[in-house]
């Protein structure tokens, strides 16, 4: 079970979203997004809610949440981390920002061990004018260099 989230909180935070979204078309993802906004991950004791919900198999609502790369299993770190890898992103420097990640013992898509940073690759940002770009915590930065990455990494983010 995902640390600190019950059975119990887990299908309540399900089916209510279910309720809120059991209208529109294509309902799965919105539901997905709620409960991760709601839980800070798709919990893996989820999935069967969800495949009760909209009358779904388990493994076609877990391919639903293994497809889409925003959706994680277990929460994030308190600091959210979003590299930018597109090419844009990769002819300003983008390359240089992974590397500084990993030679921080960082490891691209997981958390770190203190729960401090989750940091992750994504193919687009929607700032190429001001790449290298990087998201934290859902705000968007763009030029950004390994130093100013750092303070990132640390919490220390500036605008």
């Amino acid at each position: 079970m995902t640390a600190g989230v019950s059975d119990v909180t887990v299908e309540s935070v399900v089916r209510t979203a279910a309720a809120v979204h059991r209208d529109q078309r294509g309902a799965l993802l919105p539901v997905l997004h709620a409960v991760q906004a709601e839980l800070g991950c798709v919990p893996k004791e989820a999935i069967p809610v969800l495949a009760d919900e909209f009358n779904l198999s388990r493994a076609d609502v877990h391919g639903v949440v293994t497809f889409y790369h925003d959706f994680r299993a277990e929460p994030a770190g308190r600091t959210a981390v979003r590299i930018c890898r597109a090419e844009a992103c990769q002819a300003l420097g983008a390359d240089g920002l992974v590397t500084y990640v990993r030679e921080a013992g960082l490891v691209l898509g997981e958390t770190s061990a203190d729960g401090a940073v989750t940091v992750e690759q994504v193919f687009c940002l929607g700032n190429c004018a001001l790449g290298p770009s990087v998201e934290v915590n859902g705000r968007l930065y763009g030029r950004v260099g390994p130093a100013r990455l750092g303070s990132m990494l640390n919490g220390e983010v500036s605008s």
